[in-house]
């Protein structure tokens, strides 16, 4: 139980800085080196800003600054509702495997979803 438990403190943690430390306001955190080198947008440009509006409850402005980031917060959070239970239960921690096809396709995604939010027609996908 304590594993799981350190991994919620460590991601409640993450999000509380996030949520108090505001990333729309300058010199808190770095600039994303792509964007800053080229002026093209990363798959995790907008995550910061994504996070914060998670953490203050505003999913549609997360999902503005980065769709695939707010993804990732539910599919972690269904992870660690599976840990949890399985922990409760005296169970093994669950395991991630994916076969190379599911992992091609996670990539696929991610790949798409990079290039698509610096096209002209994917603007809203853009932070």
């Amino acid at each position: 139980m304590a594993a799981p438990a350190l991994y919620l403190a460590a991601a409640g943690a993450a999000f509380a800085y996030v949520g108090a430390v505001d990333p729309n306001e300058p010199g808190h955190y770095p600039v994303c080196p792509l964007l800053r080198l080229t002026g093209v947008l990363c798959p995790g440009c907008g995550g910061l800003r994504s996070a914060h509006a998670f953490a203050h409850g505003d999913l549609a402005a997360a999902f503005g600054s980065n769709a695939l980031a707010v993804v990732g917060y539910f599919v972690f959070a269904g992870f660690m509702a599976l840990w949890l239970v399985r922990a409760v239960r005296g169970g093994p921690a669950p395991r991630i495997v994916l076969r190379p096809a599911h992992s091609w396709a996670v990539g696929a995604v991610v790949l798409v979803f990079a290039v698509v939010r610096n096209l002209s027609f994917g603007s809203a996908l853009a932070p």
